[in-house]
């Protein structure tokens, strides 16, 4: 097959796109200019997209001898990713924009623009696995990003390609120093990639400014004030800016968040407590919506936050039933389901979470689905 290689610069991409050579592709290497000014070194493992990285991506790409090119995505990059982290953050909401780059970038605007020159397949360095269209957890369960890959349709599924899935990451390095891979102790990026401070409430409050609120604990009463909305999301305990723990010296945490009003809600860790997830734009991995309630495992976090649930599509978004409370469910988060199988790896679909219920009667009874779906 004829597949272009996405080269982020760093080990994962690197190896990704020289097993995709060994196993007899022809392919082609391209970096992805995210940054209409990109800063001329990272730091550590702050960042990515930079000048830097474009040279090492273009550095493995002459090692594996395939040709190498440099697009610039920077505009989508800004409208897709970026204003839309902004304004997902001002409306209250916990966006994940590592998954909506795959959604809208490279799975998309990339994909599209490979499919247009002939290309068969991209092939990326992110770590899940694809058995038959089928997108599965990777074999390294510290490094799995199968949740940030559920967004991806059924047509999108059949154009990737994803190599390292099947390696722990130990082995991914050592295989990239034995290829001559200068990347191969490269670290790892960890902070959003648009961020390199590492400080995303001073960029969103340079991006919204200063809109100030109540923080308000379970009666209602105003403890303190804050400058923004932006600068919290639910289950947050630190940097909450209040005069110290409740009366009963309990810890609190970030229970509610109101935009209209600015108001921000906090409470005790069982209020955050949520039995059922409501959840927008539900995307199903096999292309075929479920004609019925489905039994799976529900998981809300990048890393960590699964439970045993049963789902169900309800005119075109889902009503997700959990077996077992999660906490620290935000809205704007993506709600990823998987198969409950004996290894409990396959993901089944997706969606974008729009609402929650701490009720556990109500999740028991139904009443939170519509008349129409009941």
């Amino acid at each position: 097959m004829r597949v272009l290689a996405a080269m982020s610069g760093g080990v994962d991409s690197a190896v990704a796109a020289a097993r995709a050579v060994e196993a007899g592709h022809e392919v082609v290497g391209v970096h992805l200019a995210l940054s209409a000014n990109p800063g001329t070194l990272r730091t550590g493992s702050r960042g990515c997209c930079s000048k830097e990285d474009a040279g090492d991506a273009r550095r493995a790409a002459d090692v594996l001898g395939i040709p190498f090119y440099v697009w610039d995505f920077a505009d989508r990059f800004k409208e897709d990713v970026i204003d839309d982290f902004v304004a997902a953050y001002a409306a209250g909401e916990t966006p994940n924009p590592c998954l909506r780059c795959n959604e809208k970038i490279k799975f998309s605007a990339l994909a599209d623009r490979a499919v247009a020159l002939g290309f068969d397949a991209v092939v990326t360095g992110h770590y899940a696995r694809l058995e038959d269209g089928v997108l599965r957890r990777a074999v390294d369960a510290d490094k799995d990003q199968s949740y940030v890959l559920a967004v991806l349709t059924a047509d999108q599924l059949s154009r990737a390609m994803f190599p390292v899935g099947d390696t722990p990451k130990p082995q991914i390095r050592a295989e990239a120093a034995e290829r001559g891979l200068a990347v191969a102790n490269k670290p790892d990026s960890h902070d959003i990639c648009f961020i390199p401070s590492g400080d995303t409430r001073a960029f969103l409050g340079a991006k919204i400014g200063i809109r100030p609120g109540a923080i308000v604990d379970s009666d209602g009463h105003k403890i303190a004030e804050h400058e923004g909305v932006h600068g919290f999301t639910i289950g947050q305990r630190k940097g909450l800016g209040l005069p110290g723990p409740a009366a009963d010296g309990r810890p609190r945490y970030v229970t509610g968040i109101d935009p209209d009003s600015g108001t921000v809600h906090v409470g005790p860790a069982e209020e955050l407590e949520v039995w059922t997830v409501l959840a927008d734009r539900a995307i199903w991995t096999s292309g075929a919506t479920p004609s019925g309630p489905i039994e799976c495992v529900a998981q809300v976090r990048a890393h960590g936050g699964t439970a045993p649930a049963v789902a169900e599509d309800v005119e075109g978004g889902l009503v997700v039933r959990l077996r077992e409370p999660l906490t620290g469910v935000a809205r704007g988060q993506a709600v990823v389901l998987y198969r409950p199988d004996a290894l409990g790896d396959q993901v089944i679909g997706s969606g974008t979470i729009s609402g929650t219920s701490g009720d556990r009667a109500e999740n028991l009874a139904g009443e939170l689905m519509p008349e129409s779906a009941r």
